[in-house]
């Protein structure tokens, strides 16, 4: 297939790090970069407009790319043009990065409480007015956006998005296959991306969900159209499927098939960069518990030694531990399976009165923004 372009920026393959709030820091994306060889676009974690536009700490150490990282690509999530305006001037004025993603696609309540994320698009004007002020703001640097197919079946909103999206400016489209209702149970609809791509058929169209291989990515091309893959909870503790994703893509067999060596190697280097980046390897280490499920998925490791695990607080701690176990172990059939968030069909949490008129945007205001970063 040919390569993804993104405003200046060459994807080649066309894979994409699904930005993911508390999982894709520039540790996490530094190991996958390193696993695919600088290829592929790495995406930050959720940046709150108001958060970034207000220089809130926690949220400027979020927007700080790694030398290598090229190009940098930071995604934001806001509810008020103005607001998202002003993010995308300041991150186009002091060169923050190279291309903006917009965040129409987080389904959690605390997002779509205030009508953000993948309760959006169904206003209309609205989501017109966002993606107004984001292209005019962004000056030579693309934006793109990621979204769901709606709020639920009965609020499909994909296919006018992507018509105003491509009206606005929008230099490329993810659509991940499922509504807000359904967070991240049941299956990802693949044949939405398809509507999608022949829907709007002037700028690329990128495939979300259920991409556990790399196999799985080739499948979605073959079977939908789309111009490249978005992978998200795939490559939670698999950061080598990147390498996958690549080979793969330029037509080669071989895959990463890990031994549990490697794979503590690779965990402790995880946890050993996230130290490294929060200025302290206790934290760093706490902060890098949550992956240790995803990592050891598979493998045979008892269940007295996963708590361990998960409740280590330093590199030497979690060395020592992973140490103790049969590091020989092949990978294991059917580690490829789903990791993460599971659940489905979960009632939307919306403003009152949001679903009464979808060109009605009177329930928005500045005070909607989440004023906090990330996970």
């Amino acid at each position: 297939m040919s390569a993804l372009t993104i405003g200046p920026h060459l994807v080649q393959p066309p894979v994409v790090l699904a930005p993911m709030a508390g999982i894709t820091n520039a540790p996490f994306r530094t190991l996958c970069r390193e696993f695919s060889g600088g290829k592929g676009l790495f995406v930050s974690e959720m940046i709150t407009t108001r958060a970034l536009v207000e220089r809130n700490e926690k949220t400027m150490q979020l927007i700080h790319f790694d030398v290598t990282e090229k190009p940098r690509s930071i995604q934001l999530y806001g509810v008020d043009p103005a607001t998202v305006g002003k993010a995308v001037r300041m991150i186009a004025e002091e060169d923050l990065a190279d291309h903006i993603d917009l965040n129409f696609g987080c389904p959690v309540p605390k997002v779509t409480r205030k009508g953000g994320g993948s309760a959006l698009p169904y206003k209309r004007n609205l989501l017109r007015a966002i993606l107004k002020e984001a292209v005019s703001g962004a000056g030579d640097l693309p934006v793109t956006m990621k979204m769901r197919k709606g709020i639920d079946d009965d609020h499909i909103t994909y296919l006018d998005a992507g018509r105003i999206a491509v009206e606005e400016g929008v230099t490329a489209i993810a659509l991940h296959g499922r509504t807000a209702a359904q967070h991240y149970g049941g299956t990802a609809d693949w044949d939405a991306i398809a509507r999608l791509k022949e829907h709007v058929p002037e700028i690329p169209v990128l495939g979300n969900g259920d991409i556990w291989s790399a196999d799985d990515a080739l499948r979605m091309v073959r079977e939908t159209g789309c111009d490249g893959v978005v992978v998200g909870r795939g490559c939670l503790g698999r950061p080598w499927l990147f390498a996958d994703l690549v080979a793969a893509f330029e037509g080669r067999e071989e895959r990463v098939r890990p031994t549990l060596r490697v794979v503590a190697d690779a965990m402790v280097r995880h946890a050993t960069l996230l130290g490294e980046w929060i200025g302290d390897e206790a934290r760093g280490v706490i902060d890098f518990r949550k992956h240790v499920a995803w990592y050891l998925k598979g493998f045979s490791v008892g269940s007295e030694m996963r708590k361990r695990l998960a409740i280590t607080s330093s590199l030497a701690e979690l060395r020592a531990g992973l140490d103790e176990l049969d590091l020989d172990q092949d990978w294991p059939a059917g580690a490829d399976g789903p990791r993460g968030r599971t659940s489905g069909n979960n009632r939307v949490v919306l403003p009152d009165g949001w679903l009464k008129d979808p060109y009605d945007c009177a329930g928005v205001s500045e005070d909607a923004e989440l004023d906090t970063s990330g996970g």
